[in-house]
């Protein structure tokens, strides 16, 4: 009878007490009441009041589903970067030479760079047309009179084009760092794959050494 009481004294469960906020004020008990399921509370061992256990506030629906959406979105960005090291594995060793892969770059270093010529050679000349037309509709209403109203929608036009245009010029450029980095960052791996060795002083931007100027001598 002695060791059944023990046994049954081992089984019985420590009591708990819980302890959360309501309305700014600490309120503990050894029962959870419905109210409070959904809050934030502690729970204490009721013969040690040491605190064993902590359970964060029910989210709401909102909560649940941006948490949710950004639980998807890390996944979806984990399995782009596994999709993305596995192609440029792939790729990278598919080019026999270094060279080759440079010729690669190469390409995609003249597409950027056209652009960036032809976004800031608009840039330019859309300037310079405005600087025109606000001449003339300066020169009118300095003479008293009232500029065109053609030449008031063009300069609106041209003002809005040129916007976008150094807008273009901008994305153009910033696609052009982010070339480099790339480029330094494939270069490194390819060369890695291979075993090759690399000297210390190979620039990260430069994809064919032929086309870097030479210094100009002071």
């Amino acid at each position: 009878m002695a060791s059944l009481a023990v046994a049954q004294n081992k089984e019985a469960p420590t009591k708990k007490l819980y302890c959360w906020n309501d309305n700014g004020q600490r309120v503990c008990s050894d029962s959870l009441p419905a109210e409070a399921v959904g809050r934030a509370r502690e729970e204490i061992n009721a013969k040690s009041g040491m605190r064993t256990g902590e359970v964060a506030r029910e989210l709401t629906e909102q909560e649940r589903a941006q948490a949710d959406a950004e639980h998807a979105q890390l996944q979806a960005d984990l399995a782009a970067q596994e999709t993305r090291r596995r192609t440029e594995q792939a790729m990278l060793l598919s080019y026999r030479t270094e060279e080759e892969l440079r010729r690669v770059f190469n390409e995609r270093v003249g597409i950027v760079d056209n652009n960036i010529k032809t976004a800031r050679y608009n840039v330019v000349s859309l300037r310079d047309g405005l600087v025109s037309l606000l001449q003339v509709a300066g020169d009118r209403e300095l003479a008293n009179k009232p500029a065109a109203e053609k030449t008031v929608d063009t300069i609106r036009l041209r003002h809005a084009t040129l916007v976008r245009q150094r807008a273009l010029q901008s994305s153009f450029e910033r696609q052009r760092a982010e070339l480099d980095v790339e480029i330094a960052d494939i270069m490194r791996r390819y060369r890695e794959m291979k075993g090759a060795t690399v000297p210390a002083a190979s620039g990260a931007a430069a994809v064919d050494p032929s086309s870097t100027p030479a210094p100009v001598k002071q």
